[in-house]
């Protein structure tokens, strides 16, 4: 397990296009969240410790920021073959079990991973009603023990986001395991 940090935002930049499949038999793509409204596309995956332990808490996140027009949607990027806790079967398992709230897709080219330059896992992107980026950070201030969090900045940048305003500038880095890329030949 290495730890990787979410590198420094481009707040501004604009959400790439993406089109993946779903654990649900859809596919899902940018066209399909609803415009004018908060997106948060986060890169998950199963075995990772990290997004285990905040797991429940952006579930609930995902769910009490859905009622106010908010969407969320996973992406697993983490090569299946050398990673098979995050292959499709086992994802359509862990996003039943635990009653995802949002889509949850995969990324087997790591085309679209590599695209949002996304790292980690959890990494998490917030764009604005513009499909503008907004938020680039962590979910919260205690990643290991929910009764520590202290400060929930994800929650915070949607809050102002939703009040038509820019989340905080400071914004400190998401850390989690590396996305498992596939080896290059």
């Amino acid at each position: 397990m290495a730890l990787t940090y979410t590198p420094q935002a481009d707040i501004g930049q604009a959400c790439p296009p993406f089109s993946l499949p779903g654990v649900d038999g859809k596919t899902y793509s940018l066209q399909d969240l609803p415009p004018a409204s908060p997106k948060v596309i986060m890169f998950i995956c199963n075995h990772c410790p990290y997004v285990q332990a905040v797991e429940d808490r952006l579930i609930q996140l995902a769910r009490e920021m859905g009622e106010r027009g908010v969407s969320f949607v996973a992406i697993s990027s983490n090569d299946p073959e050398d990673y098979p806790e995050d292959n499709f079967e086992n994802m359509k398992k862990r996003a039943e079990a635990k009653s995802y709230p949002f889509p949850y897709l995969q990324d087997l080219t790591q085309e679209v991973a590599q695209a949002f330059g996304a790292v980690c896992t959890p990494d998490f992107f917030v764009y604005d009603g513009d499909n503008r980026l907004a938020y680039r950070g962590r979910l919260d201030d205690s990643w290991k023990d929910p009764s520590q969090v202290q400060r929930q900045e994800l929650k915070e940048a949607l809050e102002a986001l939703l009040q038509g305003q820019q989340p905080s500038s400071e914004q400190i880095p998401s850390m989690g395991c590396s996305i498992k890329w596939k080896k290059t030949p």
